[in-house]
């Protein structure tokens, strides 16, 4: 596996990814376009891919704009591989080291997506109009996983 920085180039397969999802499914398509994605990555904040075979088996945007986790999918066959978590733990220290001193996402309430986040030190703080559960991780808060090695 490896990881690194998400370029434009990444984009055909962070959605191939996005789109294979079994939770927190888009609801509709149409509002995340490339040219969104082109810019969340370039100009308001960066992405991360792991990538097997030289293709795409996860991503993680932040938003630094608006200090918001905008996105961290796998793909369902490697998921609970640790993937998601080193992914975090990349875009969540890049951007603390950036001077934000907190972060918010939404993301559906009964998921893995909620328990993943709870045990990675995300507080939940209110519910988005949606119904969306509303996240903070402030960076005083934020322990990385430790590699073993």
């Amino acid at each position: 596996m490896i990881y690194r920085r998400a370029t434009a180039a990444d984009i055909e397969g962070m959605f191939r990814v996005r789109f294979a999802v079994q939770e927190n499914k888009l609801s509709d398509p149409s509002l995340v376009t490339h040219e969104i994605c082109r810019q969340m990555i370039e100009e308001r904040g960066a992405g991360w891919v792991c990538e097997v075979g030289g293709e795409a088996v996860g991503f993680a945007i932040v938003d630094l704009s608006k200090a918001n986790i905008w996105a961290l999918f796998i793909e369902p066959a490697y998921e609970r591989k640790g993937i998601g978590r080193k992914l975090h733990d990349e875009m969540v220290a890049w951007a603390f080291g950036k001077g934000l001193r907190k972060l918010w996402l939404g993301t559906d309430p009964g998921t893995r997506a909620e328990g993943f986040y709870r045990k990675a030190g995300w507080r939940a703080i209110g519910k988005e109009a949606n119904g969306e559960i509303k996240f903070e991780l402030e960076k005083h808060n934020f322990t990385p996983v430790q590699e073993p090695g």
